[in-house]
C-alpha cells in the first residue's frame, strides 16, 4: 500500500481545526514592592508607621492568614493539605467532579514550597540608630491554593451579561504565598474559557478533554477563540478579589497597592481532528518515523508519562515506541517549547509554550499577550510546514545542479555555488530547521551561532565575513530572503523544502554508505567474491532508500 504524505492526510482527512489559547500561567507582583525603598515608602508612609521593621510584615502575615481561616470556616470550603510528592491537578480534578455550585471556591490546597520573599537586615549606626535593610531572599513557605470555578450558577446557567459578554474562565487556580509581599501565580485555561463562551452562545459542541472533537459552527467557534484578550484576564482578577481574601486592604488597593499581571507561561495549541482514527494514527507515525531530526538532536525526544530512573529498563534515546505508550514529538528553542502528539486517538495536537516572552523580544507585561498569542500560532504552523517539506523530495537533476553549481542571477548577478556534501554547506542546510521558530526572521549573529555548533567550532572560528559570504549564497539560490529595510532573513519555503530533503538524504543515505565502503576490507581476491560485495553494498543502498522514502512512489 502507497504511503501518503503529511500534506495530503492533513488536506483531506481533517475535520475540524482550531487554534486557541491553552494553559495560561500569570505571576502577581507589586512593581512598588520588589526594591527596598519602595517597602519603606509603604510602611512609613503610606501606613504611617515611625519605624520600619520586618516585625510590620510579620503582622501583615498573620493578619492575613488569619482572615484566610476564618474565611474558609465561614464558607465552608475543605481545606486540603498537599502530600510531597501529589500530583494537585489529580486530585483538583476529582473534587471539581463533585463540585454542585456555580462560581465559588471548590476547596483550599496549602504546600510548603519555595519563594521569593522579603527579608530584612538590622544595622546601626555609630550613634546607635536602628534601621532595617530589605532585600529579597528565596524561602521555602506556606502556599495556599486556591482551586476555583469561575461561572455562573451551575453547568447548565446560559445567562449573558448585560453587556452581552460572557467573561468567565471556568476551573482555574490562584496560587498566594502566605510571606510578604505575597507573590502570587494564577493558572487557567483557554479551552475552558472557549467552552464557556460556547455554552453561553448557545453554540453546540463536543468536548475533545482539553479541546474541541466535534462543532457545527466551526467558523464562529474560531471567532470566539479569536475574541480572549487580556481584558478577560484582568476581570477574572477583579471578581476573584471579591471571593478570596486579599492580602490588601480596600485603601492599599486605592493607593495603587495590588497585585499585576504579567505572562509567566502562555501554550497556544493547534489541533486537527480526523474524520477516522486510522488516518490521524497514520499521519503521526509518519511524522515520528521523519521528523526525528527537528533541531538539535539532544533537543528532540519522545517521552512518555511516568517518572523515569535509572533502573528503568530500555535504552532513552530519541524513540521509544512500545506497547501502552503514547509517544509526543518534542523541539525546544531557547526557553520555549513545541510538543506534538496524538490526542485520544483522534486528533493531532500542535503546541507551543512560551516560558520566556523574552525570547521572542517580547515584554512579559499582559498588555503583550496580543503579540504573543501570533507568534505561538505562527510555530505552530511552521512546525507542520517542516514536516510537510520532509515528504516534498520530488525535485529534478537540474535542482541539485542549479544549487551546487555557480549560476547568474537574472539581473546579472554571480551566485556562488553550495557544494553539497560539504560540512560547511551541510551546517548551513541543518541550521536553517533551527530558524524555523523565528516567526520575525532572524539575524546574521542568530544563524552564524547554529551554523558554529553544527561544525563543532567556536564562533570566533567560523568568521564574521564568511557568514555574510554564505549568507549572500543562500540568498541568491533563493534559499532565504531578506526582509525590506531590516538586516532580518526568512527561509522560503523552496528554501526549506529542499533543505530538509537533502539534509535527510545526506544523513539517511550517503553518510551510511560511504561508511559501510569504507568498512570494507582491501583484499586481491578473485573478482567473483568483489562482484558478491558489490551486489550485497547495492541491496543495502536500497534498503536504505526505501526506509528513508526515496524510492519513486508507484
Amino acid at each position: 500500500m502507497k504511503t501518503r504524505s503529511v500534506s495530503e492526510i492533513l488536506k483531506t482527512h481533517v475535520r475540524l481545526e482550531l487554534e486557541c489559547v491553552d494553559r495560561l500561567y500569570l505571576n502577581g507582583y507589586v512593581p512598588s514592592l520588589q526594591t527596598g525603598g519602595g517597602i519603606s515608602y509603604f510602611f512609613g508612609v503610606h501606613r504611617g508607621q515611625p519605624v520600619v521593621s520586618p516585625a510590620l510584615m510579620e503582622q501583615m502575615r498573620k493578619d492575613w492568614m488569619g482572615r484566610v481561616e476564618a474565611w474558609w470556616d465561614r464558607q465552608q470550603v475543605p481545606l486540603v493539605e498537599f502530600a510531597k510528592g501529589e500530583r494537585k491537578d489529580d486530585l483538583a480534578q476529582r473534587r471539581r467532579h463533585r463540585w454542585q455550585g456555580g462560581a465559588g471556591v471548590v476547596f483550599v490546597g496549602t504546600a510548603q514550597e519555595k519563594e521569593w520573599a522579603v527579608r530584612g537586615a538590622k544595622r546601626v549606626s555609630c550613634g546607635g540608630t536602628v534601621r532595617f535593610d530589605f532585600e529579597r531572599r528565596q524561602v521555602f513557605v506556606k502556599h495556599y491554593y486556591f482551586y476555583f470555578e469561575d461561572r455562573g450558577g451551575g453547568a447548565r446557567d446560559k445567562r449573558r451579561p448585560e453587556n452581552g459578554r460572557a467573561e468567565q474562565w471556568g476551573p482555574g487556580f490562584l496560587k498566594v504565598c502566605s510571606y510578604f509581599p505575597f507573590a502570587m501565580k494564577l493558572c487557567v485555561n483557554g479551552h475552558e474559557w472557549a467552552k464557556v463562551q460556547a455554552r453561553q452562545a448557545g453554540l453546540e459542541f463536543k468536548a475533545l478533554d482539553n479541546g474541541f472533537a466535534s462543532c457545527a459552527q466551526a467558523q464562529q467557534f474560531q471567532s470566539l477563540c479569536d475574541g480572549l484578550s487580556a481584558g478577560d484576564l484582568e476581570a477574572l482578577l477583579g471578581r476573584l478579589r471579591a471571593r478570596i481574601p486579599w492580602p490588601w486592604s480596600a485603601a492599599d488597593v486605592q493607593a495603587g497597592y495590588d497585585w499585576t499581571l504579567s505572562i509567566w507561561q502562555l501554550e497556544t495549541s493547534l489541533t486537527q481532528v480526523f474524520d477516522q482514527p486510522r488516518h490521524g494514527r497514520e499521519l503521526f507515525e509518519s511524522i515520528i518515523r521523519d521528523n526525528l531530526d527537528l533541531g538539535r538532536p539532544e533537543r528532540v525526544a519522545l517521552v512518555v508519562e511516568g517518572k523515569i530512573t535509572a533502573a528503568t529498563p530500555g535504552q532513552f534515546a530519541t524513540r521509544i515506541i512500545t506497547r501502552d505508550i503514547h509517544p509526543s514529538l518534542h523541539v525546544s528553542y531557547k526557553h520555549c517549547g513545541l510538543k506534538q502528539y496524538f490526542k485520544e486517538g483522534r486528533a493531532l495536537r500542535t503546541e507551543t509554550t512560551i516560558n520566556n516572552p523574552r525570547d521572542f523580544e517580547v515584554g512579559k507585561a499582559l498588555k503583550n499577550f496580543c503579540h504573543l498569542r501570533p507568534i505561538g500560532r505562527h510555530c505552530n504552523r511552521r512546525l507542520l510546514d517542516v514536516e510537510r517539506a520532509g515528504d516534498m523530495t520530488c525535485y529534478s537533476s537540474q535542482t541539485l545542479q542549479r544549487l551546487i553549481e555557480p549560476s547568474v542571477t537574472s539581473d546579472g548577478t554571480r551566485a556562488p555555488g553550495l557544494k553539497y556534501g560539504s560540512p560547511r554547506v551541510m551546517a548551513l542546510l541543518c541550521a536553517l530547521h533551527l530558524m524555523l521558530m523565528v516567526p520575525a526572521g532572524f539575524r546574521h549573529g542568530a544563524l552564524r551561532r547554529q551554523v558554529a555548533r553544527l561544525l563543532g567550532v567556536e564562533e570566533a572560528e567560523y568568521r564574521s565575513t564568511q557568514m555574510s559570504y554564505d549568507l549572500r549564497r543562500l540568498r541568491l539560490k533563493g534559499l532565504i530572503t531578506r526582509q525590506p529595510g531590516t538586516q532580518r532573513y526568512t527561509v522560503t519555503p523552496y528554501g526549506l523544502n529542499l533543505a530538509a530533503m537533502l539534509t535527510r538524504l545526506h544523513q539517511r543515505v550517503l553518510r551510511p554508505a560511504c561508511a559501510a565502503v569504507e568498512a570494507l576490507p582491501e583484499s586481491s581476491d578473485p573478482p567473483s567474491r568483489l562482484t558478491a560485495a558489490l551486489h550485497e553494498l547495492q541491496a543495502s543502498i536500497s534498503e536504505l532508500c526505501e526506509k528513508a522514502h526515496l524510492t519513486k512512489a508507484a
